[in-house]
């Protein structure tokens, strides 16, 4: 996942002192973050960016944390921190509390529930929005080291997206790359997984239907990645997807509505 901020400092203290990742690598204009040895978040910073409404682009990235005892112990440090959380939530498959940083990027930040509690239905992942046990959440952070970093397993879970046309994006997420639909929200979203995950990629008209590409060097959504199972993928959708770039180990994508994808092949 990689964002293109403003205020590169301003970014960096807010993800390593309120967030808990850590500084991995950094670059003139380009600071890497992550845990321990994975990298799960890319800045760029652009002092003339600007935040351009209601276009394509990042509704919010989804960091996932390995248990419920981790969960609480982010949202203690949030609350300590002062930071304003934008809403919490329990969606049958997982527990989540969302936030922004300061240019306004959307966070979720979340754990899973095991499978065996998922519900299935018609070939639809079940989800709500219902209220989170926000106390629950809490008590299970109760011993928890007090340190603020993330834990060891935290991972980029899903990326929601705005788009422009909801049938476009379906036709690109699922019928080109190959992601199943698990779940359609009205004709205003959609979800979608591998492997009977309950979504990795989730995409929504919430910034209007038609909403335009985000220009290039604005804030918010630079590029997100996709992993894909072995070269031999890769080249499958090299040859029909129509590269931005070709950098022989992956390529870079635009979707219908501007968003960019670079895919890169797994061992």
């Amino acid at each position: 996942m990689s964002l293109t901020v403003a205020s590169l400092s301003q970014a960096v203290d807010f993800y390593t002192s309120r967030l808990g990742l850590q500084v991995l690598k950094q670059q003139d204009e380009t600071v890497h973050l992550g845990v321990g040895v994975d990298e799960l978040l890319v800045l760029h910073g652009n002092p003339g960016a600007r935040r351009v409404p209601r276009t394509a682009g990042l509704y919010h990235f989804a960091l996932l944390l390995p248990t419920r005892r981790a969960l609480g112990a982010a949202l203690r440090h949030l609350i300590d921190s002062g930071v304003p959380l934008q809403g919490a939530a329990d969606h049958l498959v997982s527990e989540a509390i969302y936030l922004a940083d300061p240019e306004g990027n959307g966070i979720e930040i979340y754990r899973d529930r095991d499978r065996a509690e998922w519900t299935v239905r018609n070939g639809e992942v079940q989800m709500a929005t219902d209220p989170l046990d926000a106390q629950g959440v809490l008590a299970a952070a109760i011993g928890a080291p007090t340190d603020h970093g993330l834990p060891e397993g935290t991972r980029m879970g899903h990326v929601h997206l705005h788009v422009g046309d909801i049938a476009e994006a379906e036709a690109f997420y699922n019928g080109l790359l190959g992601f199943d639909v698990t779940l359609r929200y009205g004709r205003s979203a959609t979800f979608l997984s591998a492997g009977g995950y309950h979504h990795h990629i989730a995409v929504n008209t919430w910034a209007g239907v038609g909403a335009r590409p985000n220009p290039e060097g604005a804030m918010g959504l630079k590029e997100f990645t996709v992993v894909v199972p072995n070269a031999a993928e890769l080249r499958r959708i090299a040859a029909i997807a129509s590269p931005v770039a070709d950098n022989g180990g992956d390529i870079l994508l635009r979707d219908p509505s501007g968003n960019a994808v670079r895919i890169k092949a797994g061992l």
